[in-house]
């Protein structure tokens, strides 16, 4: 199976499957439990992907059904392409118009997979509710946000993006406090670098890693006797590489924190496990932060098969521990490339201009020239995912 990308053709929004630039390996009859490295371990090496698009969490129109049907993915496709079609923009010039940034081009949306969710456990493919302190938590953060918009349109007309806050022609005195905790995510304010989500600062989103729609998401697995490296390029050249310790050390020290964890390997017959523990307190996956612990289980299934299977708890922020189940495919590594220097920092001239555009507006406020700054959003103009009927 090849990695096929929709494209809507005219009004009419027909979907065309269209082969891109990466190519899986051809078929063999090769049975994967032979499948070793020259030194006698399984196998996993290669470039990887998954080539459908799965939601994380089951939408709620599929909420007793795990798998698809045929006439259900068609039609998802369909609509999906429909959205490809569009240009969604608010009226050119405003500040809304200005503030979108991404449209289909910048996208890499492909066909509908045959599970309704991600998540494979619990049972209603969803992520388990929260605790009451991470509940407290995401409150305050939220909370924060809003103060940053209240005296913005967003808030005047009441829309999404605003939802549980209230307009105030005011801005909030709140804008000169710092947030709640470490930033990572948007908020609509720019008065240096951390006002801004890791992204979009360059610093990616690590572990764990189930894909974008930003370029997609492929892994390179390289073995060597007692060590196992994986590469990953993911979105608009954030790349970046894990190293998987395999000769039986613990974890390091509760006090050292790395960006990616601490990954600790070992066999368990052909499947590869890694336990990965030690993330900075600087990194969020839905909230979960230092605390987070995966364990993830790499199978071999076929010639060009990989299962990946990812445990993800942190008692601080959920209720139960859950799982994702992925399948990847294998890419032809004569035909395609991994570019292992990360571009995102060489090319992302948006946070110097996300910066220096609040600068000039708040001089030429200062002037009597032009509107607050702090009376305009920046950051929740509409967003051509947020039609996805996936999400």
């Amino acid at each position: 199976m090849r990695i096929r990308h929709l494209k809507a053709i005219g009004p009419s929004a027909a979907i065309l499957a269209m082969v891109v630039f990466l190519n899986p390996t051809a078929t063999t009859a090769q049975n994967p439990t032979m499948l070793k490295t020259p030194w006698g371990e399984p196998d996993l090496q290669g470039i990887w992907t998954d080539e459908t698009d799965t939601p994380l969490q089951r939408p709620a129109r599929f909420a007793n059904q795990e798998f698809f049907t045929e006439a259900q993915r068609a039609e998802l496709d369909q609509q999906r392409a429909a959205m490809l079609a569009g240009d969604r923009r608010s009226e050119r010039g405003t500040a809304r118009d200005v503030s979108g940034a991404y449209n289909s081009e910048f996208l890499s949306v492909k066909r509908v997979g045959t599970r309704t969710s991600l998540i494979s456990d619990p049972p209603d493919g969803r992520i388990p509710p929260l605790t009451p302190e991470a509940q407290r938590i995401a409150a305050a953060d939220r909370e924060f946000r809003l103060a940053m918009l209240q005296s913005t349109d967003t808030c005047k007309n009441e829309e999404a993006a605003c939802a549980g806050g209230k307009y105030d022609p005011k801005p909030s005195p709140r804008r000169a406090e710092p947030p709640p905790r470490y930033h990572t995510v948007r908020h609509n304010r720019h008065d240096n670098p951390e006002d801004t989500s890791l992204a979009e600062r360059c610093l990616t989103l690590g572990l764990p890693e189930f894909g974008t729609a930003f370029g997609g998401s492929f892994r390179r697995i390289v073995q060597t006797p007692g060590g196992i490296s994986i590469f990953y390029d993911v979105g608009q050249g954030q790349g970046w590489q894990r190293n998987v310790v395999m000769d039986g050390r613990p974890h390091l020290p509760s006090n050292i924190r790395q960006w990616y964890g601490d990954s600790r390997g070992r066999w368990e017959g052909n499947t590869l496990v890694v336990d990965v523990t030690n993330f900075s307190p600087k990194t969020d996956y839905q909230g979960a932060r230092e605390n987070l612990h995966l364990v993830e289980r790499w199978t071999r299934t076929g010639p060009n098969t990989l299962e990946y299977v990812a445990t993800i708890e942190d008692p601080t922020v959920w209720t139960r521990s859950w799982t994702v189940t992925q399948e990847f495919s294998k890419q032809s590594d004569k035909e395609n490339r991994i570019y292992t220097e990360p571009r995102c920092i060489e090319g992302n001239y948006g946070l110097p201009g996300l910066l220096l555009g609040r600068r000039v507006q708040e001089h030429a406020f200062a002037q009597g020239k032009g509107p607050d700054p702090a009376t305009q959003d920046h950051i929740s103009a509409g967003f051509l995912l947020e039609q996805d009927p996936l999400r």
